[in-house]
Protein backbone atom coordinates (compact mmCIF):
# COMPACT_ATOMS: atom_id res chain seq x y z
CA UNK A 1 0.00 0.00 0.00
CA UNK A 2 1.34 3.48 -1.28
CA UNK A 3 1.37 6.08 1.65
CA UNK A 4 -0.09 9.19 1.20
CA UNK A 5 2.08 12.28 1.04
CA UNK A 6 0.31 15.46 2.78
CA UNK A 7 1.04 18.21 0.50
CA UNK A 8 1.50 17.30 -2.64
CA UNK A 9 3.62 18.95 -5.93
CA UNK A 10 0.39 21.01 -7.53
CA UNK A 11 -0.66 21.82 -3.84
CA UNK A 12 2.70 23.93 -3.37
CA UNK A 13 2.83 24.86 -7.37
CA UNK A 14 -0.82 26.74 -6.50
CA UNK A 15 0.20 28.31 -3.19
CA UNK A 16 3.23 29.39 -5.04
CA UNK A 17 1.39 31.11 -7.74
CA UNK A 18 -1.18 32.84 -5.44
CA UNK A 19 1.70 34.26 -3.32
CA UNK A 20 3.44 35.40 -6.72
CA UNK A 21 -0.42 37.30 -7.62
CA UNK A 22 -0.84 38.58 -4.25
CA UNK A 23 2.60 40.13 -3.95
CA UNK A 24 2.48 41.36 -7.83
CA UNK A 25 -1.30 43.06 -6.98
CA UNK A 26 0.53 44.75 -3.70
CA UNK A 27 3.71 45.83 -5.92
CA UNK A 28 1.52 47.26 -9.20
CA UNK A 29 -1.99 48.16 -7.90
CA UNK A 30 -2.50 48.64 -4.44
CA UNK A 31 -1.16 49.48 -1.23
CA UNK A 32 -2.52 49.58 2.34
CA UNK A 33 -2.36 53.18 4.48
CA UNK A 34 -2.31 53.36 7.94
CA UNK A 35 -3.90 56.95 9.07
CA UNK A 36 -2.40 58.71 11.22
CA UNK A 37 -3.39 61.44 13.02
CA UNK A 38 -6.23 63.98 13.28
CA UNK A 39 -6.30 65.60 10.02
CA UNK A 40 -8.83 63.53 8.25
CA UNK A 41 -11.33 63.54 11.48
CA UNK A 42 -14.33 62.87 11.64
CA UNK A 43 -14.14 60.68 8.41
CA UNK A 44 -11.08 59.00 8.61
CA UNK A 45 -9.34 58.28 12.01
CA UNK A 46 -6.28 57.73 13.86
CA UNK A 47 -5.13 54.38 13.21
CA UNK A 48 -7.59 53.50 10.65
CA UNK A 49 -6.49 50.99 7.74
CA UNK A 50 -6.79 51.45 3.93
CA UNK A 51 -6.73 50.41 1.21
CA UNK A 52 -5.47 52.50 -1.75
CA UNK A 53 -5.20 52.23 -5.40
CA UNK A 54 -1.43 52.72 -7.13
CA UNK A 55 -3.53 53.01 -10.45
CA UNK A 56 -6.18 55.21 -11.85
CA UNK A 57 -7.43 58.86 -12.19
CA UNK A 58 -6.92 61.07 -9.24
CA UNK A 59 -9.89 63.33 -9.15
CA UNK A 60 -11.62 66.21 -6.95
CA UNK A 61 -12.43 65.25 -3.41
CA UNK A 62 -10.56 61.32 -3.55
CA UNK A 63 -8.31 60.91 -0.54
CA UNK A 64 -4.98 59.60 -1.64
CA UNK A 65 -1.61 59.00 0.15
CA UNK A 66 1.67 60.85 -0.56
CA UNK A 67 5.10 60.89 0.58
CA UNK A 68 5.59 64.38 2.85
CA UNK A 69 7.64 67.06 1.14
CA UNK A 70 8.67 68.01 4.80
CA UNK A 71 9.70 65.03 6.51
CA UNK A 72 11.10 61.79 4.19
CA UNK A 73 10.26 59.41 6.32
CA UNK A 74 6.67 60.08 6.44
CA UNK A 75 3.38 59.92 4.63
CA UNK A 76 0.16 62.41 4.35
CA UNK A 77 -3.43 61.31 3.91
CA UNK A 78 -5.19 64.12 2.75
CA UNK A 79 -8.38 64.89 0.80
CA UNK A 80 -7.55 66.50 -3.39
CA UNK A 81 -9.56 69.99 -3.59
CA UNK A 82 -7.61 70.84 -6.35
CA UNK A 83 -6.61 69.58 -9.66
CA UNK A 84 -3.72 70.81 -12.11
CA UNK A 85 -3.91 74.24 -13.77
CA UNK A 86 -7.68 75.33 -11.36
CA UNK A 87 -7.93 78.45 -9.64
CA UNK A 88 -9.44 77.50 -5.75
CA UNK A 89 -11.51 79.96 -3.74
CA UNK A 90 -12.41 79.42 -0.49
CA UNK A 91 -15.01 82.49 0.65
CA UNK A 92 -17.32 82.73 3.40
CA UNK A 93 -16.36 78.76 4.34
CA UNK A 94 -17.38 77.69 0.61
CA UNK A 95 -15.31 75.55 -2.11
CA UNK A 96 -15.29 77.62 -5.61
CA UNK A 97 -13.32 75.72 -8.57
CA UNK A 98 -12.94 78.02 -11.67
CA UNK A 99 -15.96 79.85 -10.15
CA UNK A 100 -18.08 76.75 -9.53
CA UNK A 101 -19.68 76.27 -6.07
CA UNK A 102 -18.62 72.88 -4.71
CA UNK A 103 -20.17 70.92 -2.34
CA UNK A 104 -18.05 69.73 0.49
CA UNK A 105 -20.51 67.49 2.70
CA UNK A 106 -17.80 65.01 4.39
CA UNK A 107 -17.07 69.05 6.20
CA UNK A 108 -21.07 69.02 7.59
CA UNK A 109 -20.23 67.71 11.41
CA UNK A 110 -17.40 70.09 11.71
CA UNK A 111 -19.33 73.35 10.32
CA UNK A 112 -22.05 72.55 12.88
CA UNK A 113 -19.90 72.59 15.84
CA UNK A 114 -18.08 75.58 14.52
CA UNK A 115 -19.07 78.84 16.84
CA UNK A 116 -21.26 81.50 15.31
CA UNK A 117 -19.03 83.87 13.23
CA UNK A 118 -16.46 81.63 12.84
CA UNK A 119 -15.34 79.87 9.97
CA UNK A 120 -14.11 76.41 9.41
CA UNK A 121 -11.70 76.89 6.60
CA UNK A 122 -10.01 80.57 5.88
CA UNK A 123 -10.80 82.57 2.82
CA UNK A 124 -8.57 82.08 0.42
CA UNK A 125 -7.60 81.91 -3.48
CA UNK A 126 -4.96 79.86 -5.25
CA UNK A 127 -4.11 78.55 -8.55
CA UNK A 128 -2.79 75.00 -8.78
CA UNK A 129 0.43 74.51 -10.81
CA UNK A 130 -0.08 72.18 -13.67
CA UNK A 131 1.29 68.75 -12.61
CA UNK A 132 0.00 68.90 -8.86
CA UNK A 133 -2.95 69.09 -6.75
CA UNK A 134 -3.78 70.53 -3.95
CA UNK A 135 -4.95 68.68 -1.02
CA UNK A 136 -6.37 69.48 2.01
CA UNK A 137 -7.51 67.62 5.50
CA UNK A 138 -10.95 67.46 6.33
CA UNK A 139 -9.96 68.45 9.95
CA UNK A 140 -9.66 71.90 8.63
CA UNK A 141 -8.30 73.30 11.47
CA UNK A 142 -5.75 70.45 12.52
CA UNK A 143 -4.32 69.48 9.65
CA UNK A 144 -1.00 70.12 7.63
CA UNK A 145 -2.17 70.32 4.20
CA UNK A 146 -1.10 72.53 0.71
CA UNK A 147 -1.89 75.45 2.75
CA UNK A 148 1.54 75.10 4.53
CA UNK A 149 3.19 72.68 2.35
CA UNK A 150 2.08 73.85 -1.26
CA UNK A 151 1.09 71.79 -4.06
CA UNK A 152 1.74 68.38 -4.48
CA UNK A 153 3.54 66.65 -7.23
CA UNK A 154 1.59 64.25 -9.19
CA UNK A 155 4.85 62.02 -8.87
CA UNK A 156 4.70 61.68 -5.01
CA UNK A 157 0.98 60.47 -4.86
CA UNK A 158 1.38 57.01 -4.25
CA UNK A 159 -2.02 55.65 -3.29
CA UNK A 160 -5.56 57.10 -3.93
CA UNK A 161 -7.53 55.47 -0.93
CA UNK A 162 -10.80 53.79 -1.57
CA UNK A 163 -11.66 50.86 1.39
CA UNK A 164 -11.17 51.17 4.73
CA UNK A 165 -10.24 47.39 5.93
CA UNK A 166 -9.90 48.06 9.88
CA UNK A 167 -11.45 48.42 12.39
CA UNK A 168 -13.44 45.47 11.30
CA UNK A 169 -16.95 47.32 12.34
CA UNK A 170 -16.44 50.38 9.80
CA UNK A 171 -15.02 48.36 6.63
CA UNK A 172 -16.73 49.66 3.36
CA UNK A 173 -16.12 51.93 0.87
CA UNK A 174 -14.99 55.56 0.84
CA UNK A 175 -17.48 58.60 -0.08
Amino acid sequence: MKKKSWITFADIAFFVGALAVVLLARHFIFTPIEVVGASMNPNLEDSERLFGLKVGEINRLDIVSFHAPDDKDRDYIKRVIGLPGEEILYEEDQLYINGEEIAEPYLDEFKAEMPDGLQLTDDFRYTVPEGTYFVMGDNRQNSKDSRMLGPIDQEEIFANAKLKFWPLNKIGTLD
